[in-house]
């Protein structure tokens, strides 16, 4: 019944409820199941609109979670009553067992049950223009909400995928340690064979210009060694960074907002007092003053308009950069998907050049405009986007440190409606991908990118997330000729 209900297929649901109701009635009397049956009961009734049964059910089990002690779905039970009332436009009795389901719920510490209660108490104190108590409830209802769902859990997810990795680079670390304990035992028996070598040379003049020769390969291979440290050591660096910057982001983008938001405002208020002088100019006597004084005013007026669009421009970059550094609501909302695309394309762009003064590429766009908007979560849809681009833009510069100077770092994206689908591809003119690791690149912990550049996790989480929003996520790629990535996603869902 209770899975029936979820996929909202309520007579059935309703049809094994009330199977369960009759079981228990046979049975040896246990208040908290009969109390949780009929909650159930009594929440399907409810969303069939038999609202005299609904009340009759939830009744019942606020007697039996009353006389049993049972806390726990006396305060769900009085929640779901309250919301009821709510529904049938009786704000006064959906307010007492708000409340009573809120006090109850704190009692135990039932934060979703406090978090549902609290929204509902919000919504009531609203329509009864109860400023205050509204507010109170609205700071306990986020507080709550950031405690289930906020972004200590998501700190504790990455706390433990962190140290996962960090378990697997300890691995990785030992193995290099006893490689490089094999280079050195290696390298010290080679030294005593060298000075050995040596001293014979030394004392046998006829094999000395042999023994120059050996002497020679052997610091060759030294300052080879020392340069792959050194080159070890500026990739931790660079990984250190990089951890760095994710941190960063956030507080720069607060920092950046405040003075945007002064130039638009701004902007749209000098443009309305440049009407109002406009009014006030046309009184004037003098014909040729007053045309001239015109031609001024619109010239300041366009001036304006490109104020306030470029600061227009740099705060969506602004809150592209807030929307990837927050936690995903896990909310479905509609969303112009040809925006997504293009804002979360210029935030990798900008990322990269943020870093990297050097780095260069052309970006094409070709945008579907009969698409419209589709539900997704974006934030998510963001991140794998986010994430494609950074790789397609990795590859061209890549390929541009070994290519000759006619090659020109190309990134294109295209969104298309095909059938009951839209379509994203993200290409690349890279170097491509080897045919024989195509197979493995959405796997965990895979990657194609030197050691501290790449945790291998990108590809796979993006693979999972497009997946669990009922989309499919490909790959096309020309070994020596460029990569696109392909996002399908349902136009309804």
């Amino acid at each position: 019944g209770y899975a029936y209900e979820k996929m909202n297929i309520l007579d059935s649901a309703l049809f094994f409820q009330q199977q369960a109701y009759a079981l228990y009635s046979q049975m040896p009397k246990n208040p908290i199941l009969g109390s949780v049956i009929l909650n159930r009961l009594g929440l399907i009734q409810s969303r069939l609109g038999n609202n005299d049964e609904a009340f009759r059910s939830y009744n019942i089990s606020l007697e039996k979670a009353n006389s049993s002690g049972d806390v726990f779905n006396l305060c769900k039970t009085q929640c779901r009553v309250a919301e009821l009332y709510n529904e049938l436009n009786k704000p006064d009795s959906s307010l007492h067992y708000a409340q009573l389901a809120f006090i109850n719920a704190g009692s135990i510490s039932q934060k979703a049950t406090m978090l549902d209660a609290s929204s509902l108490l919000v919504k009531l104190y609203k329509a009864k223009n109860n400023i205050d108590s509204a507010f109170h409830y609205q700071e306990i209802a986020m507080k709550t909400k950031d405690s289930l769902y906020g972004v200590e859990k998501f700190k504790k997810l990455q706390l433990l995928t962190s140290k996962e990795q960090q378990r697997k680079e300890q691995i990785q670390q030992e193995q290099e340690r006893f490689k490089n304990k094999i280079r050195m035992y290696a390298l010290v028996a080679v030294i005593a064979v060298f000075l050995f070598l040596a001293i014979f040379f030394y004392r046998n003049n006829r094999r000395k210009q042999k023994a120059n020769t050996l002497l020679q390969q052997q610091k060759v291979k030294v300052e080879s060694t020392l340069a792959e440290l050194k080159a070890t050591q500026s990739q931790l660096i660079q990984s250190e960074k990089m951890a760095s910057l994710g941190e960063l982001t956030a507080g720069i983008a607060h920092e950046i907002q405040n003075p945007l938001n002064f130039v638009n405002n701004f902007s749209e208020v000098n443009s309305e007092l440049i009407e109002e002088l406009k009014t006030e100019k046309s009184k004037v006597k003098s014909e040729r003053d007053e045309q001239l004084e015109d031609e001024l005013i619109n010239d300041i007026a366009e001036n304006e308009k490109k104020i306030n669009h470029h600061g227009k421009r740099a705060d969506a970059i602004v809150k592209g950069m807030l929307q990837h550094s927050q936690t995903s609501s896990g909310q479905k909302e509609s969303t112009d998907i040809n925006k997504l695309t293009d804002e979360y394309l210029r935030l990798a762009y900008h990322g990269l050049r943020g870093k990297d003064k050097d780095f260069n590429a052309t970006m094409k766009t070709d945008f579907d405009d009969s698409i419209g908007k589709i539900n997704i979560i974006p934030q998510d849809i963001g991140r794998v986007l986010l994430n494609l681009y950074n790789n397609a833009f990795y590859a061209t510069n890549e390929r541009k440190k070994t290519a000759d100077e006619s090659y020109e770092p190309i990134v294109s994206v295209q969104t298309k409606k095909v059938n009951d689908k839209v379509e994203i591809k993200v290409s690349d003119n890279g170097n491509g991908i080897r045919q024989n690791i195509i197979d493995k690149i959405f796997q965990p912990f895979f990657t194609t990118k030197p050691t501290g550049q790449g945790t291998g996790l990108g590809l796979s989480l993006s693979y999972d997330i497009i997946k669990a929003q009922g989309g499919e996520l490909k790959v096309e790629t020309k070994e020596g000729d460029g990569t696109t990535f392909i996002i399908q996603l349902p136009l309804l869902a």
